[in-house]
């Protein structure tokens, strides 16, 4: 039989199409089954990943939004006017009356009034005497002034401080679990707390005490069905489905909707080892199947840190892996069905085509053999009225027509798309070239500007210290002779006299700072190698004085490691300047922040001073390197900063301001790390930091 059947697709055309047709018919068919099971059972199990992990953010987001509504309901409290009549008028039975109303409504399970040390001032007991648990939270909230919320973990004494009922209620034994990590605890005896801390301010704003609130998540079960509910709303999984979200305490179940049995939930379990290591230990999200307590689960995990980044728990959301593999079989064994029955529909087509194209086609075939043979014969009009004589002759000259038209329209777009290319390259070349341009007139233009200034004040000190030097000699040599004349008796106008030579040093010190700012190059010192972070401790010392006579705090951060060849005495006159209008601009009490910094972009030190002051207006921050201004009432002259933005400038450095009002102030000293002379007596850097070019083009 096997003969026959080769006999026939040997001699048979039909045959033949048959075999050609129905056999890549039935290799597509398996090889579409084979990529539709390998297909749907990845694809299937990559949404199910990606769905739980959905799940497990949506369960994150609603976890962090339970806390802050936490948070908000003990701000509402705080805020309130009848609480603070309360406080304020030291009525304990009102307070306890309010702190009682919230933990019912809210579910708080303790809220406690403190002092800012953490002491109990109210209590849910009159006669209630201890302190709040202190930690990070307890010192932010004291430090910034603002309310904080957190995870924070309780001992089981931290939880018998606040109440003896909770430390009992909180308490999970053990469930010995397969593949957990071995441990010899019995018993969980901490508690996971949503830690809220609330300032209580008085009229005038300022912090007077605390509210501190807690939630227990040991045990407790409605946090987690509520999260549950919104993540697995109705209809969200197949029939016979089940979601779960847990939170952990370390790797124990402290309060889950996973069933061990009808009705029983599992608490005390714990995760298995593969898990904890990966989420507790290495911080990972673990997303995978898993078989959690008694059955497989589609699960995601992520870590629970608390104030201090500590993971100290995780969270988990999860559904049964059952029903979808039930419902994946089901649709792959219907899939399979009507592919069979697509397939046969197919066959049985295949096969009445064949025999009704088979004649025209062998007329085909006839005149395609005689023409082979030399016969000038066409295919003419064929025995069935169809589109089959048609098709044979014009299918070769649409294909070709075809063609060409496609290879002009690829030709038309490969040009367009070069003279698009070119066109664009050409406008960025323009447009950098633009910029550039720019950026050097805008350079050119404040150099000019400042040249000006220096040569209109350098015609200006030279005057006034020829006119004023004089009149101060005359005033200095008279006042020797009359110490002499007055020998002994100059006792009784020694104030007078002390105080008319300070005034005459006063007047030669700003004779002094204008020639120096006009004609910084007849001033230079000696340069040395310098290390910024000595010369700045240095320079502390000088201004000790300053800072105490105000109790400013110095904090000081020293980053840089490169050293700089420069006067040293300039740039110890740059910082103190520097220094001293900071501690100007401070309050009392305050607190400046030095700090030095390697430059980006090459060698070269940045020095940084922050000052929390008054800070300088949007309207006189662009002046205040220029000669003359201040805005200090009494005292300034107003050279200070234009001294020092000169001699930063003499060596090629830079100084940068930022100010808000009401925040503060921060100078930025750029210097490079070594100068090189010119004939002129200037001075210009090789290998120019980046950081230090770039604040010159712009």
């Amino acid at each position: 039989m096997l003969f026959s059947i080769k006999r026939k697709i040997a001699t048979s055309l039909r045959y033949k199409l048959l075999v050609l047709v129905l056999f890549p018919l039935l290799m597509i068919a398996l090889l579409t089954v084979g990529f539709v099971v390998y297909w749907s059972q990845d694809f299937s199990q990559n949404q199910l990943l990606r769905r739980v992990n959905t799940d497990l953010n949506v369960a994150h987001a609603s976890f962090v939004r339970l806390q802050r509504d936490y948070l908000s309901h003990l701000e509402r409290l705080a805020a309130s006017h009848a609480f603070y009549t309360a406080f304020a008028n030291r009525d304990v039975e009102r307070i306890q009356d309010q702190l009682a109303v919230m933990r019912e409504i809210t579910g708080f399970d303790f809220v406690n009034v403190t002092d800012l040390h953490g002491r109990w001032i109210l209590t849910q007991s009159p006669a209630t005497v201890g302190a709040s648990k202190l930690g990070l939270l307890h010192r932010q909230v004291v430090t910034w002034g603002t309310p904080g919320v957190d995870i924070e973990i309780y001992s089981s004494e931290d939880l018998e401080n606040e109440n003896p009922q909770l430390s009992e209620a909180a308490r999970i034994a053990l469930v010995e679990t397969p593949h957990a990590t071995p441990s010899h605890r019995t018993l969980e005896d901490r508690a996971m707390v949503i830690r809220v801390i609330v300032p209580v301010r008085d009229p005038k704003g300022t912090m007077v005490a605390l509210l501190d609130g807690g939630v227990v998540l040991n045990n407790s079960f409605g946090l987690v069905d509520d999260i549950r509910n919104l993540v697995y709303g109705p209809e969200s999984l197949p029939k016979g489905g089940f979601g779960t979200v847990t939170l952990f305490l370390g790797d124990v179940r402290i309060s889950t909707n996973v069933p061990v049995s009808p009705g029983e939930r599992a608490l005390g379990t714990r995760v298995s080892e593969v898990v904890r290591t990966s989420v507790l230990e290495q911080g990972n999200t673990w997303v995978d199947y898993a078989f959690v307590v008694n059955d497989w689960y589609i699960s995601a995990y992520e870590p629970i840190t608390d104030a201090y980044g500590t993971r100290v728990g995780m969270l988990h959301a999860g559904f049964l892996e059952a029903p979808f593999r039930h419902a994946y079989y089901r649709t792959l064994g219907a899939t399979l069905l009507l592919l069979l029955f697509g397939m046969l529909i197919a066959s049985l087509v295949v096969v009445r085509g064949a025999k009704a194209i088979f004649k025209p086609i062998e007329s085909i075939a006839a005149v395609v053999r005689d023409i082979r043979k030399g016969e000038d014969k066409r295919v003419g009009d064929l025995a069935k009225d169809d589109e089959i004589g048609e098709l044979a002759t014009q299918f070769d000259a649409t294909l070709n027509l075809l063609t060409l038209r496609n290879d002009e329209i690829r030709q038309a777009a490969e040009r367009l798309e070069s003279k698009v290319e070119e066109r664009t390259r050409e406008l960025k070349e323009k447009n950098q070239r633009l910029q550039e341009t720019i950026a050097q007139l805008g350079a050119a233009r404040q150099q000019l500007v400042l040249a000006e200034k220096l040569a209109a004040l350098g015609e200006l000190t030279a005057g006034v210290a020829h006119e004023i030097n004089n009149p101060i000699a005359v005033i200095q040599g008279n006042m020797d002779v009359l110490r002499q004349e007055l020998g002994e008796d100059i006792g009784r106008v020694q104030v007078e006299v002390d105080l008319i030579l300070e005034q005459v040093a006063r007047i030669h010190a700003i004779v002094d700072k204008l020639l120096r700012y006009s004609r910084p190059s007849a001033y230079g010192a000696e340069l040395q190698e310098v290390e910024p972070n000595r010369l700045i401790d240095e320079t502390l010392v000088l201004v000790e004085h300053e800072m105490s006579a105000k109790r400013l705090r110095v904090e000081t951060d020293y980053r840089a490691t490169n050293s700089i060849t420069i006067a040293a005495q300039e740039l110890q006159q740059v910082l103190v300047n520097l220094l001293v209008n900071a501690a100007h601009a401070s309050e009392a009490g305050g607190r400046i922040t030095v700090s030095t910094r390697n430059c980006e972009g090459g060698g070269g030190v940045a020095i940084r001073i922050r000052d929390r002051g008054v800070g300088i207006t949007a309207a006189h921050l662009p002046r205040i390197f220029d000669p003359f201004f201040t805005t200090k009432r009494v005292g300034g002259t107003g050279l200070g900063l234009s001294v020092s933005y000169g001699l930063l400038r003499r060596y090629g450095g830079d100084i940068k301001v930022t100010s808000e009002p009401g925040k503060g102030t921060t100078f930025e000293v750029l210097l490079p790390e070594k100068p090189v002379f010119l004939d002129d007596g200037t001075r210009v850097y090789a290998a120019e930091p980046e950081e230090i070019a770039s604040t010159r083009r712009h």
